[in-house]
């Protein structure tokens, strides 16, 4: 595996990149907050508005503070569902919709929001879903969700729905974590938009590359991955651009 470790603040893709991608048989995309904050939809890291302002995410998605206040966590998650509801999969989602589509990438995200999805792609949803809701007791899905009320819904075994999305403290999905880590086995993981701090989605790039795949790096950020090749580019310029040299 060649290192070929550079930063490219332009617009178009370092050297190897092309090639990488095109040969590669296995490619594997893992997307982070950075490819949704190009549709305008917030961040974590970013502050909050209005009503929200005085509160911090990390207060707010916890199962300790959803049984604390579950309609205070349940409307700040209505208000998000608001907020990306209103968003639109920009140019860069509907270019690597093309890119998995026509050369069968494998895609992960840790976003919630199901942008890929109204984009056109079939993708692993690492943290789960923000339009999905399941029951906080027995765990039984919502067959109604997503849910508009301003309060809580309850299950028929009494307990409240909240959204299936994977809180602070709370472990993934097992299914989840074994469909990523053999997603692993790849020639090229291309990572787009993380922060690379979030783990144990931050520890697929070493897996990946303890087995030998190339790692590539789309942000316009540097980030802590270890990766062979950093482009720095946001999502929304770097991907038609790749999509173009790809595909024509």
């Amino acid at each position: 595996m060649g290192l070929w470790m550079m930063e490219f603040p332009d617009r178009h893709p370092p050297e190897g990149w092309l090639k990488s991608l095109a040969a590669g048989r296995h490619v594997t995309v893992l997307s982070g907050a950075g490819l949704s904050a190009d549709s305008g939809v917030r961040t974590f890291r970013d502050p909050q508005d209005g009503l929200w302002a005085e509160y911090r995410p990390e207060q707010l998605a916890t199962p300790g503070a959803f049984a604390a206040a579950p309609t205070t966590v349940w409307q700040w998650y209505q208000w998000r569902r608001r907020a990306i509801g209103a968003a639109q999969p920009h140019a860069g989602y509907h270019a690597l919709a093309r890119l998995a589509g026509s050369l069968g990438w494998q895609l992960i995200t840790q976003n919630v929001d199901g942008l890929h999805q109204r984009a056109g792609m079939t993708v692993l949803e690492f943290h789960g879903s923000i339009w999905k809701e399941h029951c906080q007791r027995c765990e039984t899905p919502n067959p109604e969700a997503p849910t508009t009320a301003e309060e809580p819904p309850r299950c028929s075994c009494g307990g409240l729905f909240r959204p299936s999305v994977v809180w602070f403290g709370e472990t993934l999905d097992a299914q989840v974590l074994q469909s990523a880590a053999a997603a692993m086995a790849c020639d090229t993981l291309l990572l787009i938009g993380t922060s690379a701090q979030v783990y144990p989605a931050a520890a697929l790039a070493g897996e990946a590359r303890s087995r030998g795949a190339t790692v590539l790096e789309m942000n316009p950020e540097v980030t802590p991955a270890q990766v062979d090749s950093r482009w720095c580019s946001s999502a929304l310029e770097g991907l038609p651009t790749l999509a173009k040299a790809l595909l024509g």
